[in-house]
């Protein structure tokens, strides 16, 4: 990229102004009762309504289906800045606006687009993603849940877990693998026993993805896990035993020969984790605007603390921190390419952004002192919702082991 075209990550006035519009949206609708989910575990469906009527989900869907068609810095800024107030109310909108409705706007075909964006933009739709299984994690490619042709449907069999928003959605994007093992070449000897043996790896050819309505006969919803933050986002398992789900309603067809699919799929991923980063720029946003505030009006030893040369470091390095932080974001965001950002630099943004909000929320409970320990005061709350962002939608690890095959310009077999 030439320095002519390279973009400078300074905002020009209108995002600002669209910033400006967000923080007093976030402020006056979704701060007062912030604590109130964390505390009571609840699922803000309130707050869903108000996003709801004021258009919010269809920030990235073209008009075409009823969306505002905005580019994805404008989502970025939105869940920074509702990060800002309210995590859990902020997962909800980081699902809406890039899960699997950013998914089926760049990927589904007309009919699915024409079927399911002016739901996901009014609202009536809310999606989840069901990929993670008890035996596969961090490695997708071992999924075990079914897609099997039947006719005009395929029929899924399997068992998700961690599903976020699994008991309130409408529909999930379910990750499958498609195909019979009957399909697949005769194998013997090690070959075969590997292949045949439980919990061996599966690979990524045949993976897949429908769409499925969280109606469905077939579907068993779990209760809720009992998590450490985001206890207004809930997870749940989600069983399917033979779950009819209409051809039509396959967004990506998985390939027993190919794992074309499964690539395709995750390049799908690049919305979610950089809207991931940018919450993560959020939450250190509001626990450094709170660090300084304290600093400022804490007095110790007949002065205020804020004049500790150990404290002003801390708090340039909270500043630096979150600086790189956005600007990694703002980069990834606006290096879009084919309705997706740039692999490496999503990368990087969320590898960096998921471990400089820890860093961020623990030194500002620190400075606090116990104060910020206490639920008194919301900075355990933002350490305990940041935490988790580190996990879901690949953990740092796999990040980095994702940044430096990139970099290498070869994949590394990880099974050891």
């Amino acid at each position: 990229m030439s320095a002519a075209s390279a973009p400078s990550f300074q905002l020009g006035a209108e995002h600002e102004a669209f910033r400006a519009e967000v923080r007093v949206f976030a402020e006056s609708q979704f701060a007062a009762k912030a604590w109130y989910w964390d505390e009571h575990e609840e699922f803000p469906e309130e707050n869903r309504r108000v996003l709801a009527a004021a258009g919010w989900f269809g920030l990235l869907i073209p008009p075409e289906y009823g969306g505002r068609g905005a580019p994805l810095i404008r989502s970025v800024l939105f869940v920074e800045e509702m990060a800002r107030v309210c995590f859990n109310t902020t997962t909800i909108c980081q699902i809406g606006l890039h899960g699997p409705a950013r998914a089926i706007a760049v990927l589904g075909n007309e009919e699915q687009k024409r079927r399911f964006l002016p739901g996901c933009a009014s609202g009536e739709h809310l999606f989840a993603i069901s990929i993670t299984e008890p035996g596969a994690g961090s490695a997708t490619t071992d999924i075990e849940t079914t897609a099997r042709d039947d006719g005009d449907a395929f029929v899924l069999h399997g068992h998700k877990c961690f599903t976020t928003l699994g008991a309130q959605c409408t529909h999930t994007l379910v990750f499958a693998r498609f195909g019979t093992p009957s399909s697949a070449p005769e194998a013997s000897g090690v070959e075969g026993m590997v292949r045949t043996m439980p919990g061996a790896p599966r690979g990524a050819k045949g993976i897949g993805a429908l769409i499925v309505d969280a109606r469905s006969p077939g579907i068993t919803i779990g209760a809720a896990d009992p998590k450490m933050g985001g206890r207004g986002a809930p997870e749940c398992e989600l069983r399917f035993a033979g779950v009819r789900v209409p051809k039509e309603n396959v967004l990506v067809a998985g390939d027993p020969a190919t794992s074309n699919g499964f690539r395709t799929l995750m390049s799908g991923f690049g919305p979610e984790r950089v809207g991931n980063a940018a919450i993560c720029v959020g939450l250190a946003q509001a626990a450094y605007e709170r660090t300084l505030a304290f600093v400022k009006e804490r007095k110790q030893f007949g002065r205020p603390i804020e004049e500790f040369q150990g404290l002003q470091w801390k708090i340039a390095d909270m500043a630096t921190q979150i600086h790189a932080a956005r600007l990694m974001v703002y980069r990834a965001a606006t290096n879009e390419r084919d309705g997706f950002p740039d692999p490496r630099d999503t990368t990087i943004a969320k590898l960096y952004a998921n471990e400089m909000v820890q860093r961020v929320t623990n030194e500002a409970i620190q400075i606090h002192g116990h104060r910020g320990y206490t639920r008194l005061y919301p900075l355990e709350r933002m350490y305990r919702d940041a935490r988790g962002y580190a996990v879901g939608g690949g953990t740092t690890e796999i990040l980095r082991n994702t940044l430096a095959a990139i970099e290498l310009g070869r994949t590394f077999d990880q099974r050891g």
